[in-house]
């Protein structure tokens, strides 16, 4: 006995997302929003702005929160709140004027320890070596000078550590001989913000170089001017 065919029943749009769900509100959180918001809570009750209760609260509520928009309310409040889930808005980049080309900054380390770190004014370039010792570059708070940077690391039984804002662009290329040779690329959306370049080696120790999470250079042009007296 012959079976009829039954007519294809056409297949049925793909559904579209929600329009809450393509809106900013609707952007999916990351680590780095979940705890640049933890920060300004932080800050926020060690000003006396929130009591230990509410701090743990809306603590809570952060690191339960699936979208950029459950993390919005949390601050909203809170003077800092402006601009805390996405990256700060771009701003005129003003470097310094221009240091006469000099030997580069040295910093070694032989069975010690070295390190640059809080508001200093970068040079074109900078030396580290590691040897049975440990290297700390800290630009984070760092004043550049002008674009470009270049850190040339060596580490022999040693470490070289390098740390960035978040919104400046990080490149590099180096080698680990039965050790680690690490640069976390980072490019910044701004075609003008400082590039940081760290090249090098390590045998049987590390060099890495990453950014730093949460912290930006948001005002080089008025720090510049500030710290240069122009």
């Amino acid at each position: 006995m012959d079976l009829e065919k039954q007519p294809q029943q056409p297949h049925a749009p793909a559904a579209r997302p929600p329009a809450e769900a393509l809106d900013g509100d609707g952007i999916r959180a990351s680590d780095a929003d979940r705890d640049r918001i933890a920060d300004i809570l932080r800050e926020a009750m060690a000003e006396g702005r929130l009591t230990a209760d509410e701090h743990a609260e809306r603590i809570d509520l952060v690191y339960r929160a699936k979208t950029v928009g459950e993390l919005q309310p949390m601050v909203r409040d809170l003077p800092a709140a402006s601009g805390s889930t996405a990256r700060p808005e771009s701003q005129p980049y003003a470097y310094g004027p221009e240091a006469p080309d000099g030997p580069a900054e040295n910093l070694v380390a032989v069975f010690s320890s070295a390190n640059r770190k809080g508001r200093w004014r970068v040079g074109g370039r900078t030396n580290a070596f590691a040897l049975f010792g440990s290297v700390e570059i800290d630009l984070t708070e760092a004043l550049f000078g002008q674009r470009l940077t270049v850190i040339n690391a060596t580490s022999i039984f040693g470490s070289v550590d390098v740390r960035v804002p978040e919104n400046i662009s990080l490149r590099g290329s180096g080698t680990g001989v039965f050790g680690s040779f690490e640069v976390r690329t980072l490019e910044s959306p701004d075609a003008e913000a400082p590039v940081v370049v760290v090249n090098g080696y390590s045998v049987f120790g590390s060099v890495e170089a990453r950014p730093k999470r949460g912290k930006f250079v948001a005002d080089l042009q008025q720090r510049l001017r500030k710290h240069l007296g122009y």
